[in-house]
């Protein structure tokens, strides 16, 4: 079987890299953090020290896709998240149903929706625990790769990745190598110092701050609205814990300066007390001061140009292929997915570098490319009806589509499956909204004026708050 070298241990590495172990290839993980996990589970919040992950103690979630996809492919992994104290969370159950929805029967196929969540570096602990006793896994920490090294060209005038070269100078061959690291990955300048064409390589900064506090308490906040809801100047992101812990994140434009108060924790509290779906997520004892994040980078990359690959021998998944803001929670997710995209392509074309990369660069486009888009487009037109709400100026008109669709899932017990399953990873948008029953829900609405949400907060009164 083949050598295969990861570049990056985090979620995604190592779940992409016990899948080709499982596989039978020789399987080795470069990560570039000193530090594994902790003996415990428990200690990972507390004493785990990950650099090289920027995002670590800030909000992630877990999906039902990953749930679907690590249940497939990685069997065990579900149990022992939920040992290490992670939850359940199913937004059908009859507490987190909305009130106007009178139809609460079940529908074959619900159990799919259920998942399991927690904060990432008890998810990671989970991860990288299963993946340090993965069979032709071996794990290396401490190990930072400084360049590419290339051998005997597959394709003529196309470079071919023979391995890396680490920063204390040890050189390691592989057959494939693969690019794990994440939001920071310099990939893209390893492959032109290697000689090759540059990658496609698109980057724009959407321009949120998220504002996160994490909380603590023996009953976990019942939910009565979306994990995601706009607010209007800011959009608030709800999620659950492991150990009896939550999270509430703010988010808003960057720009918009007066925002910058929510860092202080009273202030940051007094808004989510306006929020009358989300208030009661307060009721709980704070374990972190309020966590700011900003200047995330939304990054698109492709690594075969007009029909050609620039480079054989190398691949990139989740977040060192493309990232976007967290601003809806899916990118382990959708991570996950590419994993499983990768596996399933070395699974045919291992030995043929050309078609692997072609291949891979293919389904990665079909499968895990709309996740991607649809999200940038989500993002900016979020961030320009924020920028349109600060200056006072008219909102840019939503999507008329989803703007039906949402309203329609606070009536429709369908719809609202159908809704759910877009924030959870396992339909897209233009899936969803092509089914007979919702497409025909969408249709009644046509012509219709759409009530606004009387909980939105204005400008005025956003102002109020932030000034105590």
């Amino acid at each position: 079987m083949s050598k295969i070298l990861f570049c990056g241990g985090g979620v995604i590495g190592l779940c992409a890299a016990m899948m080709l172990g499982r596989d039978g290839h020789h399987v080795t993980v470069l990560e570039a953090d000193p530090t594994g996990q902790p003996m415990a589970s428990a200690e990972g919040w507390d004493s785990w020290e990950r650099p090289g992950v920027a995002q670590f103690r800030q909000p992630h979630n877990l999906s039902s896709r990953f749930r679907m996809i690590s249940d497939q492919e990685l069997p065990g992994l579900t149990d022992d998240l939920l040992r290490a104290g992670c939850v359940w969370v199913d937004y059908l159950d009859s507490q987190s149903l909305p009130r106007s929805i009178t139809d609460r029967t079940p529908r074959p196929g619900d159990e799919t929706i259920r998942f399991v969540t927690g904060r990432r570096p008890i998810v990671e602990w989970a991860v990288a625990a299963m993946a340090q006793a993965a069979p032709n896994v071996r794990i290396r920490r401490g190990t930072k790769v400084r360049e590419l090294i290339t051998g005997a060209s597959a394709i003529p005038g196309v470079p071919h990745v023979a391995g890396v070269r680490t920063t204390s100078g040890e050189e390691i061959r592989a057959d494939l190598v693969i690019d794990a690291m994440g939001r920071r990955s310099p990939a893209c300048d390893w492959i032109v110092s290697a000689g090759a064409r540059s990658p496609i390589e698109e980057a724009e900064d959407s321009n949120f701050a998220y504002f996160t506090r994490y909380f603590s308490g023996q009953q976990r906040p019942r939910r009565m609205g979306r994990a995601l809801t706009p607010m209007g100047l800011f959009s608030i992101l709800t999620l659950d814990g492991d150990n009896d812990t939550w999270s509430i994140t703010l988010y808003t434009s960057a720009k918009n300066k007066a925002m910058r108060a929510l860092r202080d924790t009273a202030t940051f509290h007094r808004v989510v007390s306006a929020c009358p779906r989300q208030a009661h997520w307060l009721d709980g004892e704070p374990i972190t001061p309020v966590l700011l994040m900003a200047g995330v980078i939304d990054r698109y990359r492709r690594f075969v140009v007009d029909g050609q690959p620039v480079i054989t021998g190398f691949a990139a998944v989740g977040d060192a292929w493309a990232c976007t803001n967290p601003s809806a929670g899916r990118g382990l997710s959708v991570g996950l997915l590419h994993a499983q995209v990768l596996r399933n392509v070395a699974r045919r074309h291992i030995d043929d570098p050309g078609a692997f990369s072609r291949e891979y660069d293919a389904e990665t486009e079909r499968q895990v490319g709309p996740f991607y888009r649809n999200q940038i487009a989500a993002d900016r037109a979020r961030i320009a009806e924020m920028s349109a709400l600060e200056e006072g100026m008219p909102v840019p008109a939503p999507n008329p589509v989803m703007a039906k669709l949402l309203f329609a899932s606070s009536q429709d017990a369908d719809v609202l499956r159908g809704i759910i399953e877009i924030a959870m990873c396992l339909a897209l948008p233009q899936e969803v909204i092509a089914r007979p029953h919702i497409a025909a829900k969408l249709a009644e609405l046509d012509g219709h004026q759409l009530p606004q949400d009387p909980s939105l907060i204005d400008r005025h009164r956003m102002a109020a708050l932030l000034d105590g």
